[in-house]
């Protein structure tokens, strides 16, 4: 293919930054222009439910790169503007502004947004999500005077808030409308891992509950807890909601590119238009590790810092299919979760190590075949998954389960044509 003269990539979170930092490592000459709906330097959202909720990390720690890297790299950026339009036949984005910018390529890198809870009361005072910088601040302000919380999800950004509230002495109510934590992503047993480890932390799980009406009793403006469709209500002064995210996607639906659950994109991460990639959050592609094959939407720093660097590529002119090993991790307390590979669904998982110490992995299999690998504080057995996905190595249930078996010997040899 030829090299475009001007990448034009919209979103500045890791995989938009990625893309463009790529390209110059790619030694890729043209023209790079960043747009983004958020002010400032683009930035890590990882951090914002651990470190920097906690206060070991500020703003400046969390910014992927300082100013000077931008200009050094000729990295033109457009923080604070929005993208309203995509004329395809112009080959140019018109932003909210009335500012049309040219492109040769153009890269959706546009990321996703928390789904909002829709129900009565969602609107009032200390009702709070966590996706941005300025949301983590302003939890984090919140955090200083909150004596009890509700936190409506029990996924990974739930009950990664979860625990740093209760350490802080916050009494933490959990309501999940699944029957354990992080029920769509982990086994039953890491489930249960981790549902006793926040339990010991003083965390109150509630299961099999829908959160029909957020309380203001004061007559303030103010949340005072949530009820459930089965009438209880559960105090907090404040609700932290984690139920998941939207992709961002109107902007290529209203263009005409092909969307479903975010934006379709082939082997390659090119959307129906050869013009336009797509990467990140709101990419949804087909994918090997997948039941099925996929396609699939994965919501990692992995998945967009590989899918970023595999575009990157291409328009540079080495042109290879995407096909990373997904892998994933979450900080819960003195839990480190790692997760190599996609593990759902699957029919057998195995335990490796010792859950009641506190560490251990769980080897899922899907139809005879390593399909993920969960490990919490084992960061030898999450790399080993990942060689292991990635050579497709044979590893049967009772070789994953038995403490002898060398897994590092296993992870160097690839599956057999």
């Amino acid at each position: 293919m030829n090299r475009p003269g001007t990448v034009l990539v919209l979103g500045t979170g890791q995989a938009g930054f990625q893309v463009a930092a790529s390209l110059r490592e790619e030694k890729f000459d043209g023209r790079v222009v960043l747009v983004g709906d958020e002010p400032g330097l683009p930035y890590q959202r990882p951090p914002l439910s651990k470190a920097y909720l906690t206060g070991k990390a500020d703003a400046d720690a969390v910014r992927l790169r300082p100013d000077r890297f931008f200009a050094e790299h000729r990295l033109e950026l457009r923080a604070g503007e929005r993208a309203a339009r995509i004329d395809r036949a112009g080959r140019r984005v018109v932003l909210a502004s009335g500012e049309a910018l040219p492109y040769d390529h153009l890269v959706l890198a546009l990321g996703a947004r928390n789904r909002a809870l829709p129900v009565p009361g969602a609107e009032l005072d200390g009702v709070v999500q966590l996706r941005t910088l300025g949301d983590a601040e302003g939890l984090r302000r919140r955090l200083e005077t909150t004596r009890e919380a509700v936190v409506v999800g029990a996924g990974f950004i739930g009950l990664e808030f979860a625990a740093v509230a209760a350490a802080r002495g916050v009494a933490v109510t959990v309501v999940e409308a699944a029957d354990r934590p992080m029920a769509r992503s982990l086994s039953v047993a890491m489930s249960a891992f981790f549902r006793g480890a926040h339990e010991r932390q003083g965390v109150r799980f509630v299961f099999g509950a829908s959160v029909v009406r957020v309380l203001g009793g004061d007559g303030g403006g103010r949340a005072t807890g949530v009820e459930t469709a089965d009438g209880r209500r559960f105090p907090g002064d404040l609700v932290l909601v984690g139920i998941g995210v939207v992709p961002n996607a109107e902007l290529a639906a209203d263009a005409g590119l092909a969307v479903a659950d975010g934006i379709v994109v082939d082997e390659r991460l090119e959307t129906s238009d050869p013009a336009i990639s797509a990467i990140g959050d709101c990419a949804r592609h087909p994918c090997r590790f997948a039941a099925g094959a996929g396609p699939v939407r994965i919501e990692s720093v992995q998945n967009a810092v590989d899918q970023a660097r595999c575009v990157a590529a291409r328009l540079a002119g080495r042109t290879a299919p995407y096909g990373a090993v997904p892998w994933f991790w979450s900080d819960q307390g003195a839990s480190k979760l790692q997760i190599a590979g996609m593990a759902a669904p699957h029919d057998r998982a195995v335990v490796r190590g010792d859950p009641a110490g506190g560490a251990f992995s769980v080897f899922c299999f899907r139809e005879g075949g390593l399909a993920g690998v969960e490990s919490v504080n084992r960061p030898l057995d999450h790399v080993l998954a990942r060689k292991l996905l990635a050579n497709g190595a044979d590893l049967a249930p009772e070789q994953a389960a038995d403490p002898g078996f060398d897994l590092k010997a296993r992870a160097g040899t690839p599956r057999a044509a």
